[in-house]
This record gives C-alpha cells, sequence and structure tokens, in this order.
C-alpha cells in the first residue's frame, strides 16, 4: 500500500475536511457528549427528585418559593438542559442507525432537534417564571 492512500484512510475529502466519519456524522463528539450528559443527569438526579419530593402537594406560590430559590433553580436548569441534550443525541442516534431514506432521515433529524429545543425551553421558561414569581 502506498503513502497517499494510507494516509487518507477511507474518508472522502468532504467529509476529512468537515471533520465527519465513514456514517456523515461526528459519531465520536455524539458518543461523548452522550456520556458527559449522562454524567451530569446522574449527578443531578438525586436533588432533582428531592426537589420535585417538596414541590408535591404545593399551589403554584409554594411552588414558587422553592424554585425561587437560586441553587434550586440552578440545579433543576442544569437537568432539564443536561435531558434535553441527552434526548437529542440518543434519538439522532436511532435515527441515523435505523432510518436508511435520505430524505426521511433528514426530515427526523430535523424534528428531533426542534422537538428537544421545544421541549427544553418550554422547561426552562416554566422553571423560570415559577422561580421568579411572575
Amino acid at each position: 500500500m502506498s503513502d497517499k492512500s494510507s494516509s487518507k484512510g477511507i474518508l472522502t475529502p468532504l467529509k476529512r475536511v468537515r471533520g465527519l466519519g465513514a456514517s456523515g456524522s461526528s459519531a465520536t463528539a455524539d458518543f461523548w457528549w452522550q456520556r458527559v450528559t449522562a454524567v451530569g443527569m446522574l449527578v443531578l438526579i438525586v436533588p432533582v427528585i428531592v426537589i420535585v419530593m417538596m414541590l408535591l402537594g404545593r399551589n403554584q406560590a409554594g411552588a414558587g418559593q422553592i424554585l425561587g430559590t437560586p441553587i434550586v433553580a440552578l440545579l433543576m436548569l442544569l437537568f432539564v438542559v443536561a435531558s434535553a441534550f441527552h434526548m437529542k443525541i440518543g434519538m439522532q442516534v436511532v435515527i441515523e442507525d435505523y432510518v436508511h431514506d435520505e430524505k426521511v432521515k433528514l426530515v427526523a433529524i430535523l424534528a428531533n432537534n426542534f422537538f428537544s429545543i421545544a421541549v427544553a425551553l418550554a422547561a426552562i421558561y416554566a422553571i423560570l417564571k415559577l422561580s421568579s414569581g411572575v
């Protein structure tokens, strides 16, 4: 094998420039981000469960009082962001692996991105609204 072919590998020039692997995605980055978000959620799950248990049976004013504490609101926001990003990556991997039609795959990935962002924004809005007392 010549030096030229061994240094280039199996990637096309465009994929090499974009940093994309053979599957057409940045799978390694997605793999690591999914692990990072999983660890983040693992660390945050106990405080979030405690917070949710404290919120049970309370009205909006009581929930606002608990979420009005900056550390509580921050913990909830971090959990929501990590969860939404983890959900987006996980579903994207499933779509990339099992949807073979390129047009359907593109539409599904776009829908997944919009859905994940909408869920995250709705949860962030709710936490911020309750924590600000508005």
